[in-house]
């Protein structure tokens, strides 16, 4: 089986079988991302994908996860997809968990019964990309949505019994709407209710448009406390009941878990030893990491 070019993956996914659906990202107009820039979308022929989990079957004697890679695989057809979990099961009956990258537009144009139907073949996880929850910042990196479509989008995946696991961008608004995107994203997290929170601090990529605003002064980073700052006013807003929250990927200056709103205040106690750390101070770390 080859992939073609670079394959993302959110982390919880490492240990498991990638399936490449897609190719790119069907929206991949957002400012600060360069996971797909150089890959035209498309989604890949049936057969091709059918082909591929017959031939992993004959390498792997157990698989227990699939995540059905590129950036937005359930933008694919109700037939498509249900085609492709029936032939999970048969193909590698001991999985446990299915997982795949999902859009807020993508998840919109499916229906209920679609994801439903989607639970009952297998599909346990969609990942959904937030970034934000201030509508200003989401029209100023170009994500397609806005706040009100967001939550409608994670809440049709709540309600259709998938689980949910969302991702934001910790720095997104930049030095002027720090606060703006802590306050406003816990407002759209807290309408959602999702399972999973996964916490990401911004690396601004070359060749990105966010790169270019950088460089322009534009857009002014925040320094390393002034992420846990925003971090911290994130958490404090949150009111989400049996939700597992992460901010521990490698771009994150402090590793913070938890499960809220159980944990929440030892969440916050991590936050404020984080901002204790003096080499935070650097901001030449900031640049590094």
């Amino acid at each position: 089986m080859d992939y073609e070019g670079i394959v993302y993956r959110p982390p919880s996914e490492a240990y498991s079988l990638i399936i490449q659906v897609t190719i790119g990202c069907s929206h991949n107009k957002c400012t600060f991302c360069s996971m797909y820039k150089d890959k035209k979308f498309r989604i890949r022929k049936l057969e091709d994908v059918l082909e591929d989990l017959k031939e992993s079957r004959k390498y792997y004697r157990k698989v227990e996860k699939i995540f059905l890679a590129d950036g937005d695989a359930l933008i694919a057809k109700r037939e498509y997809l249900v085609e492709l979990l029936n032939a999970i099961r048969i193909i590698f009956p001991e999985c446990k968990r299915v997982s795949i990258y999902g859009s807020p537009n993508s998840i919109l144009i499916k229906k209920d019964e679609e994801l439903r139907e989607f639970h009952s073949l297998g599909l346990d996880m969609v990942y959904m990309g937030v970034e934000t929850g201030s509508d200003m910042i989401l029209e100023k990196i170009k994500k397609g949505v806005n706040s009100r479509e967001l939550i409608e989008a994670g809440r049709k995946i709540v309600k259709s019994d998938i689980k949910l696991s969302v991702t934001l961008i910790s720095g997104i608004g930049g030095k002027e709407y720090s606060v703006e995107h802590a306050v406003e994203s816990a407002k759209v997290i807290n309408e959602i209710q999702p399972n999973y929170i996964g916490l990401l601090t911004l690396l601004v990529e070359d060749g990105t448009e966010l790169y270019e605003d950088v460089n322009k002064g534009k857009f002014i980073l925040l320094k390393p406390k002034e992420v846990l700052h925003e971090n911290r006013i994130f958490v404090e807003n949150l009111y989400v009941n049996n939700c597992i929250f992460r901010s521990n990927h490698a771009s994150n200056y402090v590793s913070l878990r938890g499960t809220l709103m159980k944990d929440k205040e030892d969440i916050i106690a991590q936050i404020d030893e984080g901002l204790k750390q003096e080499n935070l101070e650097d901001e030449e770390i900031f640049r590094s990491l």
